[in-house]
């Protein structure tokens, strides 16, 4: 079955358009315009990913992230944030409380099908084996999981993917612009903070752990014992 793409909203005319070029890509897709409507959706289904404007009526966009990062049953799913043109102080925060990526209003339809795809890609399977192991830090490639010291680890999409890209070689120099390529190709329009805010919060997730990521000054960043 298709997977789900949930948007909130406000603006009927943007939630039309996200569902006509969605279910053309052929996600299936659930929109709401009040953030009521959307969290009883929430308590009773689990989608794909979600969409979320940051500007809406009677509640900020990031309170809607902060509020589904810290529920243990949502916090796993993926979250891009749709944006107004220049906040990106939005942006940083959004991405600082977990939110996958971004894409800017207006938008282009076929940037954010790209996006969504992008965010929901998973890992090939046997690039690097079933399993990679640094230290005390496992992550399982076919579970899409990772633990420390046994410990199981909630990342975001996105914040796994970076983690399985710097032990795909352990101890190699990955640059900014080689993760970003990694995480969106050429759907690449991002700020540049938008790695370094990601490592911050996959190091604050290890805890024990977050040692093994290393920044390389003025070159990138690697993962190594």
């Amino acid at each position: 079955m298709a997977p789900v793409i949930a948007a909130l909203d406000d603006e009927a005319d943007i939630l039309e358009l996200l569902k006509v070029n969605l279910q053309k890509a052929g996600y299936r897709f659930e929109g709401f315009q009040e953030a009521e409507a959307f969290y009883r959706y929430l308590a009773r289904e689990r989608p794909a990913l979600i969409l979320l404007d940051l500007m809406l009526p009677g509640m900020n966009g990031l309170e809607v992230c902060r509020q589904i990062r810290r529920s243990e049953d949502l916090a796993g799913i993926p979250i891009i944030m749709l944006t107004a043109k220049g906040d990106e102080s939005d942006k940083v925060v959004g991405l600082e409380l977990g939110a996958d990526d971004y894409v800017t209003k207006p938008f282009s339809v076929k940037e954010l099908v790209a996006r969504v795809h992008a965010v929901l890609r998973r890992p090939e399977a046997g690039e690097s084996g079933p399993r990679i192991s640094v230290g005390t830090l496992v992550i399982d490639l076919d579970k899409h999981e990772v633990t420390v010291a046994g410990t199981k680890i909630d990342l975001t999409a996105t914040e796994f993917k970076i983690l399985r890209l710097l032990a795909s070689r352990k101890g190699r120099v990955f640059t900014r612009d080689q993760i970003l390529d990694f995480l969106w190709g050429n759907e690449k329009a991002v700020i540049d903070r938008t790695v370094d805010v990601h490592i911050r919060n996959l190091r604050e997730k290890l805890g024990p752990a977050a040692s093994l990521i290393k920044n390389i000054r003025g070159a990138g960043y690697k993962l190594e014992e």
